[in-house]
């Protein structure tokens, strides 16, 4: 028997997420993923590509495409490309969609401070490294079984 199975509620959890988030999608007109996409890059300055997305947040080819497409047909998003490889797309977010990702971060904040409500400063970090270290496991797995 499994002691404790976090997994259990993570339908919970991922309501809990899309109803602090939702407001921000219907404010702004704007699908879950196109907002998914917009925190994404503002909250990871480091991978801004679509392939970033894809690989770290485990996000559908297809679905991060069609919402970029739709991001920067709105003027939130453009697509910079380097001298040296003028293949992969980085994606920047635009000043137009600076209201939407401080309005997406503050629907983060808010998700946050329901699920860590009564923590300890001292036992949130201890979370962040055990669940640094599960997404580690997880990742290897993937990763195993896919090459």
């Amino acid at each position: 028997m499994i002691p404790l199975n976090p997994w259990e509620h993570q339908n919970a959890i991922k309501a809990l997420y899309s109803k602090c988030v939702g407001r921000v999608c219907e404010k702004h007109g704007i699908t879950r993923m196109e907002l998914d996409i917009l925190l994404f890059l503002a909250n990871n300055p480091l991978y801004d590509t679509a392939t970033d997305m894809i690989e770290i947040r485990y996000l559908s080819k297809s679905q991060v495409s069609a919402s970029v497409k739709l991001l920067e047909g709105r003027g939130f998003l453009r697509k910079e490309y380097s001298r040296e490889n003028k293949k992969t797309a980085h994606l920047k977010i635009c000043e137009l969609a600076e209201p939407v990702v401080a309005d997406g971060r503050k629907a983060q904040e808010s998700f946050l401070a329901v699920i860590l409500e009564g923590f300890a400063e001292e036992e949130i970090e201890n979370m962040k490294r055990y669940f640094g270290r599960m997404w580690e496991n997880i990742n290897n797995c993937l990763k195993e079984k896919t090459e």
